[in-house]
């Protein structure tokens, strides 16, 4: 039984992939956490899926990844607010069109035939094709992020739980879930190049809903987040050895497969 557990790490291959889907897992589970207490789940997703053109055209001018990802997610982000402040339309109907519209673009320019082969890895990411210095980014992007939600720990917590009172207290809901997408538009680009655009999401939020799921306290939901994550992101890997199915893939359904089985949990004390 043990043997099962270590001998798929005994590559390099695998030990970076463990390595990247870690370090994803420490960020995006708590940040998950917040991204939900905030009903910006939506947000995520459509981040997520707006950051296709950028990364198109990045293939396309032989750029790298991570700078298609980063002008993607801040294109999509500004389309998404925009789109968002239309009464005519509403919030949500709003978003909706952005989104796909710059998924429908990233579509229609992945048609190039100049566009590389792979484009799949666009979509669904390449966890066993990560490199060293891919690793290295999303260590750097991770820390970032973790900086961040600590940085804002307080005024996040005061938003969500007294939306009211908190302006007297110094916390402005709006400022501070704009501050929260920006963080969410850096984990997406953290996570791109081994989940892709369409997996990176399950993440974040899948996690966060189990942890959210079983704790009743903040702090012990923040942390449960990060462990369920990185427990799906071995659980995936593990998978996709032995299994030989897509790595990115299993990491997602992993984290979903886990949140499902907290919906018959009650919550704990912790």
């Amino acid at each position: 039984m043990l043997s099962w557990l270590t001998d798929p790490f005994a590559s390099d291959l695998m030990q970076r992939a463990l390595a990247e889907v870690l370090i994803l897992a420490l960020a995006s589970g708590p940040l998950g956490v917040w991204v939900l207490l905030h009903r910006q789940s939506y947000a995520a997703e459509s981040l997520a899926h707006g950051m296709l053109p950028g990364l198109v055209l990045a293939a396309l001018a032989g750029a790298p990844l991570l700078l298609g990802a980063g002008g993607g997610v801040l294109v999509a982000a500004g389309a998404i607010a925009l789109a968002g402040r239309d009464e005519r339309l509403g919030g949500d109907t709003g978003v909706a069109v952005a989104v796909t519209g710059l998924f429908g673009l990233g579509a229609l320019l992945a048609l190039s035939p100049e566009v590389p082969a792979r484009l799949g890895e666009l979509l669904f990411g390449d966890l066993l094709g990560v490199t060293g210095g891919d690793v290295i980014e999303a260590a750097i992007l991770a820390a970032a992020v973790l900086a961040a939600l600590a940085l804002a720990h307080r005024r996040l917590a005061i938003s969500v739980f007294d939306r009211t009172a908190a302006p007297s207290l110094g916390a402005r809901p709006a400022r501070w879930e704009a501050w929260l997408l920006a963080v969410l538009a850096v984990a997406t680009v953290a996570g791109a190049r081994g989940l892709g655009t369409l997996l990176v999401v399950a993440l974040v939020l899948a996690p966060g809903a189990a942890a959210l799921n079983v704790a009743v306290r903040l702090p012990a939901a923040l942390a449960l987040a990060a462990a369920f994550a990185a427990v799906a992101g071995v659980a995936g890997l593990l998978a996709s050895y032995h299994w030989d199915v897509a790595a990115g893939a299993s990491v997602a359904l992993a984290a979903v497969a886990l949140f499902a089985s907290t919906l018959a949990t009650g919550r704990t004390q912790v």
